[in-house]
């Protein structure tokens, strides 16, 4: 059998695909390279340029592929952007989406895992969110993911499908063994950014809302290692062949940082100061989200290995330093 990867050129989807291959799985990456990248995916996987909404394609790779599950990453993921440009989102993560469902309806896919999100909760408070909170996104690209579990939960009563969605809270880091990471030119991600600044990559860094209801007035969050995620989708894989019923869970260590202690955390592993600057706060973000991650860990037997912020800014300033050779050998 054989599991399709959606987005497995991108950041998350690029570890995923490793996380499956050391574990003897067959892959193949279904991306059209708008922001991943070739290289990024690993060479014993197959890839496959395209977009997930082109049902021929799909259809003919889960066929010939003898595909038995989806884990979809494909899709936007900035906030601010969603706000700017929401009909843009609807079409990207939600129609998109509603289309590979189809297909893998149609195909007789069993297994589908979900990227969601916590972004799905809104601004969720200083304690850890459950996952039967209150479902109030307060942005386009958390409506648009959210949307997108509703018609999973719907197919899956009607079809004979089974999902996983997980709802990711913030994902950063790298893989330890410096065989992908986070790559794009321009990400927004706090820790990505921080450790640009500090590389010189950037010329500063902002800091965007000091006023927040948080013990330091900048907002916080549940930081989860990009390696500890693409574990639990494994898992979440395992559980569903296995013959688990349906399930949406939430993917985060159950504790949060604010902003401020991660700038201090990157400037503690790059051992110097760096340029950063206070701003206004943007629309669309929230002023704390923490996971409570019982669920995931009871019901996958997920157990994370990396609950370290320093080691996750660790890795991630080790991949921003081999990409950055990476960038000059191609230069």
């Amino acid at each position: 059998m054989t599991v399709l990867v959606t987005g497995g050129a991108g950041y998350i989807g690029s570890h995923m695909v490793w996380e499956l291959l050391d574990a003897g799985e067959t892959v193949v990456v279904l991306d059209r390279l708008s922001t991943g990248f070739e290289w990024a995916v690993a060479p014993e996987a197959k890839l496959v340029l395209g977009d997930v909404a082109d049902r021929d394609l799909v259809g003919r790779i889960i066929r010939d592929n003898n595909v038995d599950a989806i884990i979809h990453f494909a899709g936007s993921i900035v906030v601010p952007e969603s706000v700017a440009d929401p009909l843009g989102y609807y079409e990207n993560n939600t129609c998109k989406t509603r289309t590979l469902i189809e297909t893998a309806v149609r195909e007789g896919v069993p297994h589908f895992i979900f990227s969601s999100t916590a972004a799905v909760y809104g601004g969720a408070g200083l304690e850890p969110v459950r996952e039967d909170a209150r479902l109030a996104p307060e942005s386009p690209y958390g409506l648009s993911k959210l949307m997108s579990e509703w018609m999973l939960r719907d197919a899956g009563l009607a079809h004979d499908i089974r999902y996983t969605a997980l709802r990711y809270f913030n994902v950063a880091g790298a893989d330890p063994k410096g065989r992908t990471g986070q790559s794009t030119p321009g990400a927004t991600h706090l820790i990505k950014v921080a450790c640009e600044t500090a590389l010189g990559k950037r010329p500063f860094m902002q800091v965007f809302g000091t006023d927040y209801p948080t013990p330091d007035g900048t907002c916080m969050r549940d930081y989860i290692h990009v390696s500890d995620l693409a574990a639990a989708h494994r898992l979440a894989l395992q559980r569903l062949r296995a013959g688990g019923k349906s399930l949406v869970a939430n993917c985060g260590y159950s504790h949060g940082y604010s902003v401020l202690e991660v700038i201090d955390s990157v400037r503690r592993a790059f051992g110097h100061d760096f340029d950063v600057r206070m701003g206004d706060r943007r629309p669309g973000d929230a002023a704390a989200v923490v996971a409570n991650s019982e669920l995931a860990r009871m019901e996958l037997g997920w157990t994370p290995q990396r609950d370290d912020l320093d080691l996750i800014v660790n890795d991630a300033l080790a991949w921003e330093r081999i990409l950055t050779t990476k960038n000059s050998v191609r230069n």
